[in-house]
């Protein structure tokens, strides 16, 4: 908050001089005022008043003299039940408002001082190559470039990452479905997405394997074993050690699905609007760990178990006993997970390793930073689990390509869909050609679908209803880009019809005529670099999200109660088309940060 460490410290001084007492910062809670009290800032005197021996109300009133006589900021105070709540003078909010409209982080605060020359890494995606990116992937995508981009703009250099799982068992599944019964099937002879193409024989599969359980037990196997024997799943295995051992004909097969999946995923990222600046390949990652393992096996850090099996006993931790290297030797995602963090630590020396996963590998995490930890890499506690809850839908709202989950690039294309219908029914682009026109239904869309899961934050389960998203009133995406348009368009008019073309460099400390809608919405702009630097500490894009809702509903506040062009007065007209000026821009900057644009016009 903006004026909070001046008061701090006027506070403790208030307290050092009126009663002798010495007070740490801590000890002196301060919030924003609430809206139904007057004021900016509030103390909250009650610890204090303790140490006085006086009543909250008695100290209020004391320190708020004090203040008002002593603090140049401070206009006047008032005692609430014991909350202090302070007005801090119109003129400090301005003088601070125009030093601020100097610089391009609109900031005051310093939040990247200690920022390191060595990046934070910040892993997300990391989907599977035997089908399509689902709905768990949209949150998963949308959450790591968010954050990435936070971090980015609180002056920490970021490398976002994608770990690719390219191989195993469900990779073979898909390729054995299409060997049988794909007849040479290809994205370009079908017309299917590489992605889906290769997702619908993973499907085949499975319906081909559970087919072959049910007739095994109706023989009179047992489930656990019929799992096992199911002759489609001995082929998958079989195909999977080829794979391993580099039989040609297997390898190139996999190549060749694979590359249909690559291309699959580059045009829904490319949808989603969500970037990467280097992917690993499980394929290429999963046998580093082994010799981590090895190594801490011959200092005791792991044991062996009489069928050759490797473990490690975190029960110390709270943890359990955990298997690294399988009675065959093969490794789990554990141990390529210690490979690759290894790897990545001494490619980049990173500050800090962020994994966005979903909370049921939360335990999984736990594990990675224990055992690395017990290795003795003194980095173990970078590494960092950003966890996020499932989202629902309502049922029914969404196709369903394979019927069990909710396609990402459907889900997309249903909110651009929308968009479009909801854009013509209002019918206020009559006047778009069409390229401009899909551009913006694409935006709104998206920006619904992006804005409705980022505000929520990520560790709460969230139901996302697309027709809620799509809204153009209350707490949308959809509002806050008509916002922004709607500040463009005044701007326009502004320059076009009254000439008013100075605003952008207009001395606002020479305006002396500020009201209370006026103030409000320049300390809201003035919040943002703090917000900023909330977001990028408690890893939060909802906090940008909530923020920059809160600052498009305080404009449009402005905006219905002031005229922003006042051919009467020019500096009012200035002033106010300065004000709206940093509004947009900030909207714009913030939602840039969540990977979703804003049109100049709708």
């Amino acid at each position: 908050m903006l004026f909070e460490l001046e008061l701090r410290a006027a506070t403790e001084k208030a307290m050092q001089e009126l009663y002798d007492i010495t007070v740490s910062p801590d000890d002196i809670a301060i919030n924003e005022t609430r809206k139904d009290f007057e004021g900016d800032l509030t103390v909250v005197v009650f610890n204090l008043a303790k140490l006085t021996r006086q009543s909250p109300d008695a100290l209020g009133k004391n320190v708020g003299d004090w203040l008002q006589e002593h603090c140049g900021e401070v206009l006047s105070y008032n005692v609430v039940k014991g909350f202090l709540n302070v007005v801090v003078k119109t003129e400090a909010w301005q003088n601070v408002y125009s030093e601020a409209s100097l610089d391009k982080t609109l900031g005051r605060v310093s939040i990247n001082a200690n920022v390191s020359k060595h990046p934070v890494l910040v892993e997300y995606s990391s989907p599977n190559t035997n089908k399509p990116l689902h709905l768990g992937h949209v949150r998963n995508n949308f959450l790591g470039y968010a954050i990435a981009e936070i971090l980015n703009a609180t002056g920490n250099p970021v490398r976002k990452v994608n770990l690719i799982n390219d191989r195993g068992i469900h990779i073979c599944k898909s390729m054995l479905a299409w060997m049988k019964n794909g007849n040479g099937e290809t994205p370009e002879s079908t017309g299917i997405k590489g992605d889906h193409l290769v997702g619908k024989y993973y499907v085949e599969f499975d319906k081909l394997y559970k087919a072959e359980i049910v007739q095994l037990m109706e023989s009179g196997i047992a489930e656990d074993v019929a799992k096992k024997t199911a002759p489609s799943i001995i082929e998958a295995q079989d195909l999977l050690l080829k794979w391993e051992s580099h039989d040609a004909a297997t390898v190139q097969l996999w190549e060749t699905m694979n590359s249909w999946v690559y291309k699959g995923f580059d045009a829904t990222y490319k949808m989603m609007g969500v970037s990467f600046d280097k992917f690993y390949y499980e394929s290429e990652t999963y046998l580093l760990g082994k010799g981590i393992v090895l190594e801490g096996l011959e200092k005791s850090v792991f044991y062996k178990k009489e069928d050759g099996s490797v473990w490690i006993d975190l029960t110390e931790e709270g943890l359990d006993q955990k298997l690294l290297i399988r009675a065959d030797g093969t490794s789990v995602y554990i141990t390529q997970d210690l490979g690759t963090a290894k790897m990545r630590y001494e490619e980049t020396k990173f500050t800090k390793l962020i994994y966005v996963v979903g909370n049921e590998q939360e335990y999984h995490f736990k594990v990675l930073r224990a055992i690395m930890k017990r290795l003795g890499y003194d980095w173990w506690n970078e590494l960092q689990h950003l966890s996020y809850a499932m989202v629902d839908l309502p049922s029914g709202k969404m196709k369903s390509r394979e019927g069990t989950v909710v396609d990402a690039d459907d889900l997309m294309q249903e909110m651009i869909d929308d968009a479009k219908k909801i854009t013509q029914e209002l019918g206020k682009i009559d006047d778009f050609e069409s390229e401009e026109a899909n551009a913006l239904y694409h935006m709104i869309g998206m920006g619904a679908l992006k804005y409705f899961i980022l505000k929520i934050d990520p560790e709460k389960r969230m139901m996302f209803n697309p027709a809620d998203s799509i809204d153009f009133n209350g707490n949308t995406g959809p509002f806050i880009q008509y916002t922004y348009a709607r500040i463009r368009s005044v701007i326009r008019k502004g320059v076009q019809y009254k000439n008013l073309t100075g605003y952008e460099s207009f001395n606002t400390v020479t305006y002396k005529s500020i009201n209370r809608k006026e103030k409000d919405l320049m300390k809201i702009i003035l919040d943002y670099p703090f917000q900023l630097g909330d977001a990028a500490e408690k890893l939060s894009p909802a906090i940008i999200a909530n923020y920059v809702y809160e600052l498009a509903k305080a404009f449009n506040q402005f905006y219905h109660e002031n005229a922003i062009v006042d051919e009467s007065q020019t500096d009012t007209s200035m002033f106010r088309m300065h004000l709206s000026n940093q509004c947009a821009r900030i909207i714009k900057m913030a939602f840039a940060l969540l990977g979703i644009q804003v049109p100049e016009r709708m």
